[in-house]
């Protein structure tokens, strides 16, 4: 069952709270791997809503593999970033909760075979795009900063 469409039924685009999962996977030269969302057009960290019944990591577990193809596990909490509101393309609005990890490649073949990506892309810290939304720009700064473990 898709959470989201479920509730939306419901609250259609009043702002309701939602909880997402995703993180940091890096290439051999720190780089950090980003993806061009298909939503709102910018980049963005792999990750995703938590289904019912799903925990905050199997949530991006999951999310990461749908989105990149790339097997993962976690080797740390990068974060849990909690004050922060979204406005969506189609006007749903939501306060998000989102828990971000740090992964490590368990099997790598990045590969696009998601609608909610358009492009998947490693960046240097010095050469970041624009971000889609302040809790990953938040999360990028924390992992580069070495801020492991924080709570906003």
């Amino acid at each position: 069952m898709d959470y989201i469409r479920w509730i939306r039924s419901y609250v259609g685009n009043q702002e309701i709270i939602l909880n997402f999962s995703g993180g940091i996977l890096t290439n051999q030269n720190n780089e950090i791997l980003l993806q061009l969302r298909s939503d709102k057009k910018l980049w963005g960290l792999p990750g995703g809503a938590i289904e019912k019944g799903e925990s905050v990591e199997r949530a991006a577990i999951r999310e990461v593999l749908e989105e990149t193809g790339i097997q993962v596990k976690i080797t740390a909490l990068l974060g849990i970033y909690s004050n922060y509101f979204d406005t969506y393309p189609n006007g749903d609005k939501a306060q998000t909760i989102t828990t971000m990890f740090i992964f490590e490649t368990i099997e790598s073949s990045i590969s696009i075979h998601n609608a909610e990506t358009l492009d998947l892309r490693f960046f240097s810290r010095d050469n970041l795009p624009e971000i889609a939304n302040q809790q990953h720009e938040d999360a990028i700064r924390d992992y580069f900063s070495g801020e492991i473990g924080f709570y906003r």
